[in-house]
């Protein structure tokens, strides 16, 4: 094991806990990882929601292999490769009807802000450029580049980089106590959809570009749509001609049991931001899925200039599409889309197993997804799960903290006994922070 781990700066990490007391990994397989003594730990989060169908996949890694040695890199702009276009005609496949054109990023936070700008973009070639304020939502994630964090709602990630963008509002959170312990998508809330009507009337809607808002919101606790919300929400949009983008960085690619949040829900947004489980997590890349009357407002003038002037070096790297095609097979082959849906109530019951352990206030769970809420400690919030973190990795199980909610979102290949196991050993760590 290193003992060099000065140099290295860690993202979202408490660097001098970690540096004191490391908790390295080496190797990966399946539902497990390994550290560099071979202790064996399970993998409760999917790597960081990503890795949605188990570490090393062998089309996934043959994909990425024999694409390097034939082709490292290609110039994206004003050129292409044939797997750019093979992987889009597969994505829009998968993709609710009139989400019919991708445009590739690096990440989740890259595709954030891609599809702000399409947002804008899009209305001021249609001759509504007074159309500039975007509404996000409170406890929200959206990414951490400056419109990722404008339009997100969680205080840390804004609290220390000034005003951020300018014109940006919030509607409110999803969370409502009247839903504690709710199996599945809750009863009550969808109401909290007309706070954008709100906003309406204090801006116009003439003034609005896009509202973007998670289906599920991830990085905040696990926080589900009430029944009707997503609905209402599209609906207002319609009303007043704004766009609706969906954040499908987590939910996307079976993590729901439908290949996406918006075909589980049956709810088409106009724009679609998508990663992670793109490439199983094995190389960075991200896109937005577009609908063709967003795509189609750019297609004018002549026909050698350049419509939307945004992109990126990696845009659609070799590499990237080589491993979300692999990637896609594997999900394929596999049915791991679906999976979701039919381990559902397994991870269900197991998590809500937790509700009467000391200090556990909720419980939040569809498809493969769940948060256990704890009791904070008074003055030192997210100690209690930050504890219960670090139990859990001493036992063998990776899991996630939010604040003082531990999240859960296992590889899609994950059976019942890894269930029976990450609930055992979470539910001791639990018992032994109380």
């Amino acid at each position: 094991m290193t003992d060099k781990l000065d140099a290295y700066w860690m993202p979202f990490t408490a660097n001098r806990q970690f540096k004191r007391s490391p908790r390295l990994i080496s190797r990966a397989q399946g539902m497990h990882f390994w550290t560099p003594e071979n202790r064996q730990i399970l993998d409760g989060i999917a790597g960081m929601w990503c890795v949605n169908a188990g570490h090393a996949r062998p089309k996934i890694v043959e994909a990425i292999r024999a694409q390097a040695s034939e082709m490292d890199f290609a110039p994206p702009f004003n050129m292409g490769h044939p797997l750019q276009f093979e992987l889009a005609e597969r994505l829009v496949q998968l993709a609710p009807s009139g989400l019919s054109k991708v445009f590739y990023t690096n990440s989740g936070s890259e595709a954030v802000e891609t599809a702000l700008k399409m947002a804008l973009a899009y209305h001021r070639a249609r001759g509504e450029g007074q159309r500039t304020r975007l509404i996000g939502r409170e406890r929200g994630y959206h990414g951490v580049n400056f419109g990722g964090i404008s339009v997100g709602g969680i205080v840390a990630n804004r609290k220390m980089f000034g005003t951020l963008l300018s014109g940006v509002d919030h509607i409110r959170h999803t969370h409502d106590p009247r839903n504690a312990f709710t199996k599945g998508q809750p009863e009550h809330g969808a109401e909290l959809a007309e706070d954008l009507e709100r906003l309406v009337a204090l801006h116009d809607a003439s003034t609005i570009a896009a509202v973007i808002v998670e289906p599920v919101a991830g990085s905040t606790g696990v926080l589900l749509p009430p029944k009707g919300y997503l609905e209402r929400l599209r609906a207002i949009c319609d009303k007043h001609g704004i766009l609706l983008i969906f954040d499908e960085v987590i939910t996307g690619f079976g993590r729901l049991g439908s290949p996406f949040a918006a075909t589980r829900f049956g709810i088409t947004p106009d724009l679609m931001t998508l990663a992670k489980g793109l490439t199983n997590g094995s190389v960075p890349m991200g896109a937005v899925l577009a609908h063709q009357k967003v795509h189609d407002a750019f297609m004018n003038g002549p026909d050698h200039l350049i419509e939307f002037f945004h992109g990126y070096t990696y845009s659609g790297h070799p590499l990237a599409c080589a491993a979300a095609i692999g990637t896609l097979d594997t999900y394929e082959d596999d049915g791991l889309l679906t999976r979701g849906a039919e381990m559902e109530d397994t991870m269900q019951d197991a998590v809500h197993s937790m509700k009467d352990l000391p200090r556990v206030i909720d419980v939040r769970n569809l498809g493969l997804v769940s948060g256990i809420e704890l009791e904070p400690i008074p003055n030192e919030p997210g100690k209690r799960a930050f504890s219960v973190f670090l139990d859990c990795w001493e036992n063998g199980l990776l899991v996630r903290t939010t604040g003082d909610t531990v999240a859960l979102s296992p590889p899609l290949i994950v059976e019942s006994q890894h269930i029976d196991q990450i609930a055992t050993t979470l539910a001791g760590a639990i018992r032994r922070a109380a």
